[in-house]
């Protein structure tokens, strides 16, 4: 257990089982850091009492806009201050958060508002190349229950200005404290909508309970406190972003640093101006990093540790965040359904536990591997992991017999996600269950092949899918993106692999890219990266590919029986056909039909 005051006196703020609603946090910190810093961005600085002077105010507003406890409001904006005041307000008068990818285009953004039911929304007036206003008002006319829009930049007619809610609000504190009184830890504090990876969107419901003690399960691990700074590159509608960040940090009652988009080299200036010293992010971001102090100095020696997820972590990355950014980063494994976090590793693992596994359970959760019956494998089985215990989602939201497929009458949440669990509890993923590819009876496994490639210095991102193939049933598909500045060819990518891992598992088709299907989630899109493979091979742009090494044995079996039919022809003499196989042997293909041509025209 960390030794921070802030979390140790949590049992003064009518915490349950170390859950708590959001209002009560913000309230916590009031009363004990109210001058330590709560978020910071690139134009702002807040102190848990300027935080929460923001947030009574937004919440006044909303509360004269009609907003009633249980109704929804979309947050569609990047890593920010206001993004931070919104969650704490909307949470504060019972409302239920929607947070939406800054990503999404209006289709998206139109089925989870409307889906949603929300009655209004915080957006951006514009970040980077994308115009939110301009969005909101192509999609507003066809979502009826959506009343109000708030804008953080220059409103339209019609919106309003989230500035001038914060200048010229008077606080209504009475009934800000009754609505926040009404808060139930069992109440809905967020709906997140899933990838949607293999169709529409899923909104899984999260209630304080969940959140505020899972955020609570990373604190602890982390050994955080007040005295932290959390810098956080990951997307606030994410739940490592609200949950596993803004929430976490203020559990401990630490500062923290929003950043609006991850930039490997404005990540390191933050962590060196700011002396930050804890670091939530996916590993391609440490990988960013790390490359940038290839090539130049960063002080991240105030850096003590943080949480890596999202995506396997090759051992190198592990070792390079640990050595080179004086970061201890323990590896944490969730899902959005599960609140999300499920495992995590300890500071005192085994070092080969802490790069190979996604650690243990959390207090308080049950973990079991299953079959495709889900009848509980022993150790050292492969099957699909479920868990149990206060971090399950509600459900879907409005989708009871999706709820229903996922969530078992016993409570036990399915992941999807194929795992092992060995003889001392450690987890380790193997991938995906609907990904598995099935070549010829084999079973192959995209994640392990990805992690495999992307230890190759040549590739910067790779994903694995199955494709139709008439012998086999299914053959392995990859589509590399090359690093930067760097080339690599679809035979290198092939030859790479074979002769390392089983010959099912090589790659027969590959799609050089310099981009993948991405979700909302930040998910590759298997389904469409399937279909592009499909259309390609359809058409005749990409090819079969064979290793060299086999094309060799090939080619030396093809140059035996040539030299062969020419010598019993009698064109060749015996004493010169291994000469002959040689000089076969290294033509290339068209240069080998050619020769044969060649023999065929002299016999006729």
């Amino acid at each position: 257990m960390p030794s921070s005051n802030a979390l140790s006196e949590l049992g003064e703020i009518d915490m349950v089982e170390d859950a708590t609603t959001l209002a009560r946090l913000l309230e916590k910190n009031l009363r004990e850091n109210p001058d330590n810093l709560a978020v910071i961005d690139s134009n702002r600085r807040l102190t848990y009492r300027e935080l929460n002077d923001e947030v009574e105010k937004t919440a006044t507003t909303l509360i004269n806009m009609g907003v009633k406890k249980g109704d929804k409001l979309g947050i569609w904006m990047p890593n920010n201050v206001e993004w931070t005041v919104a969650w704490f307000s909307i949470t504060a008068i019972g409302g239920v958060v929607i947070p939406m990818d800054t990503w999404y285009k209006p289709a998206e953004s139109e089925y989870i508002l409307g889906h949603s039911d929300s009655v209004g929304v915080f957006i951006n007036d514009r970040s980077g190349r994308a115009d939110y206003i301009a969005m909101m008002n192509e999609i507003w006319p066809k979502l009826p229950a959506l009343k109000s829009v708030i804008v953080n930049g220059k409103p339209a007619e019609g919106m309003l200005s989230f500035d001038e809610i914060i200048r010229n609000t008077e606080i209504d504190r009475k009934a800000v404290d009754e609505r926040r009184k009404e808060n139930d830890i069992d109440d809905v504090a967020f709906i997140l909508y899933t990838s949607g990876t293999t169709g529409k969107p899923k909104g899984a419901m999260l209630s304080y309970h969940n959140i505020t003690k899972n955020a609570k399960a990373m604190a602890d691990i982390l050994f955080a406190k007040k005295e932290d700074k959390l810098l956080v590159p990951v997307p606030f509608s994410h739940c490592f972003g609200n949950v596993l960040s803004i929430t976490m940090a203020s559990v401990a009652g630490m500062s923290m640093y929003a950043m609006s988009a991850f930039d490997p080299e404005e990540a390191l200036r933050v962590i060196e101006t700011e002396k930050c010293t804890m670091i939530n992010g996916v590993p391609t971001m440490f990988v960013r990093m790390l490359e940038v102090l290839d090539r130049k100095h960063y002080d991240t020696t105030s850096l003590r540790t943080g949480a890596m997820a999202g995506a396997p972590c090759p051992i190198d990355i592990m070792k390079g965040t640990i050595e080179r950014m004086h970061c201890n980063v323990s590896i944490a494994y969730g899902l959005t359904e599960a609140s999300p976090l499920i495992t995590m590793t300890r500071f005192d693992d085994p070092i080969e536990k802490r790069v190979e596994t996604v650690g243990r359970p959390i207090p308080d959760v049950e973990v079991r591997i299953v079959d495709d019956d889900r009848n509980s494998l022993p150790v050292g089985e492969m099957g699909e992991l479920a868990c149990r215990g206060y971090n399950v989602m509600k459900g879907y939201y409005k989708m009871p017999e999706a709820t229903a497929e996922t969530i078992d009458e016993e409570g036990w949440l399915y992941s999807g996600d194929l795992a092992v669990r060995d003889d001392e509890g450690y987890i380790s993923i193997v991938g995906r269950k609907k990904d598995m590819v099935i070549v010829g009876g084999f079973n192959v496994y995209p994640r392990e092949l990805e992690e495999f490639y992307i230890a190759h210095p040549k590739i910067l991102d790779v994903a694995v899918v199955g494709v139709p193939d008439h012998d086999l049933g299914e053959i392995v598909a990859a589509a590399v993106i090359p690093a930067p500045g760097l080339e690599i060819t679809p035979q290198e990518v092939v030859d790479y692999s074979y002769g390392k891992v089983a010959s099912a598992k090589v790659p027969r088709f590959v799609m050089i890219t310099d981009s993948l299907p991405i979700s909302g989630r930040g998910k590759v899109q298997k389904f469409i990266l399937r279909k592009q493979f499909q259309e390609k091979i359809e058409e005749g742009k990409l090819k079969k590919m064979v290793p060299t090494a086999v094309r060799q044995k090939q080619k030396a079996k093809e140059a035996e029986t040539l030299s062969d039919r020419m010598v019993s022809s009698g064109k060749v003499k015996t004493d010169k056909k291994e000469k002959l196989e040689k000089f076969i042997a290294g033509l290339d293909d068209e240069q080998e039909a050619a020769l044969e041509d060649i023999m065929e025209t002299k016999r006729d």
